[in-house]
């Protein structure tokens, strides 16, 4: 899977990722690499959470949206 991630320069130095397909993923790190990294492992978080909600919905029907 693919993911837009954008980084930016910090105000106090380092760089902050974020997600923008998904609210509130957003992470930072020293240098750019490590910034990448962190937005990487809370993106997993993220998901891993959504896919927790999906579970819990037993009786939706699962379908396909082409956009």
């Amino acid at each position: 899977m693919k993911i837009k991630v954008y980084l930016e320069p910090s105000e106090d130095g380092g760089y902050t990722a974020l997600v923008p397909s998904l609210p509130g993923c957003i992470s930072e790190g020293d240098t750019k690499e490590e910034a990448l990294k962190n937005i990487q492992e809370a993106t997993l978080l993220y998901l891993e959470a959504v896919d927790d909600d999906i579970l819990a919905l037993q009786d939706a029907e699962e379908m396909e949206l082409a956009i």
